[in-house]
């Protein structure tokens, strides 16, 4: 994932923050230890990367596991329809995330191999949008404790990126 930026030597901010809030998208919670290591930075610096992406609210601090870790995570209440700032640049790093999959897939193990990626048109009014919108993060919210509880976690169970897009179609 980030070893590329590693191996440039050092980071310019954006690209520092941009590195972070994918591990975020990839891991949920990280810390700035976490963080540091997996990108060979210093703790210092992710930390002070961390703070001012939360300034911003681009991330938020996450409930601490041990008290005495300070993990963050992406927020968990956004806007509706997932506009702003935020709203682009996790498109981003969702597509982003998803062309390394594809260009990666071989390396994972066999039964990782697989991916449930679909699309489908549908003819919708607005209030139903809502309500399939509703419909989908009730479904991956029985799965939400598994980021901060990682004892509710089967033992195969990995991080999986879900992401669902529902907008309308415009005229040509």
């Amino acid at each position: 994932m980030t070893e590329d930026l590693v191996r440039t030597g050092p980071l310019p901010e954006h690209a520092v923050r941009t590195a972070l809030l994918e591990l975020l998208t990839e891991h949920g919670t990280v810390t700035s230890t976490e963080a540091a290591a997996r990108l060979g930075l210093s703790s210092g610096l992710c930390s002070f990367h961390l703070r001012q992406l939360a300034r911003y609210g681009l991330i938020e601090e996450a409930p601490a596991t041990d008290g005495r870790a300070r993990p963050w995570r992406l927020p968990t209440t956004q806007q509706p329809g997932g506009g702003g700032e935020f709203g682009e640049l996790a498109r981003g790093l969702e597509d982003e995330s998803y062309q390394r999959w594809l260009a990666r897939r071989g390396e994972a193990p066999a039964e990782w191999q697989q991916d449930e990626a679909f699309s489908a048109v549908v003819y919708l009014t607005p209030a139903e949008l809502a309500a399939v919108g509703e419909e989908v993060r009730r479904v991956l919210a029985r799965y939400r404790d598994r980021e901060t509880n990682p004892a509710t976690r089967p033992a195969e169970a990995r991080p999986v990126a879900a992401v669902a897009r529902l907008f309308p179609l415009l005229d040509q």
